[in-house]
């Protein structure tokens, strides 16, 4: 039983290749860590919704999960709608702790990426 997950949630497209990039990033975790359970989830448009993405994770046994949303900076869905949609899936599995954590482009990190990213295609 794997103690901690990771759900990265994103906006979400109409077109399904948007998917791609979240998706080559929960299998890049998946490498590093293998016992870690990762999954992706999508606030609309694509599936899966974040509901589904906690249900999974909690049935493969998963007590913490850590919603990393994957957007650029804190805005009026991480601030209003996302907090709604994690208290409700938190709802849903009362055993389990599922925590939100800031934008990941919001991380010094990410950031230095993007920078490092920028300049080496400049």
């Amino acid at each position: 039983m794997a103690a901690k997950g990771i759900v990265l949630f994103g906006h979400g497209a109409r077109d399904p290749e948007w998917a791609g990039p979240m998706k080559r990033v929960a299998a890049r975790i998946a490498a590093r860590s293998p016992d870690t359970p990762v999954g992706v989830a999508f606030m609309e448009f694509l599936t899966p919704t974040l509901n589904e993405a906690v249900d999974a994770l909690a049935a493969a046994g998963v007590e913490h999960i850590t919603v990393v949303p994957v957007f650029l900076a804190q805005g009026g869905h991480l601030k209003r709608d996302v907090p709604l949609l994690v208290a409700e899936a938190a709802a849903r599995h009362p055993a389990l702790t599922v925590t939100q954590v800031l934008a990941a482009g919001e991380s010094d990190g990410v950031v230095e990426a993007l920078a490092d990213y920028a300049l080496g295609v400049a």
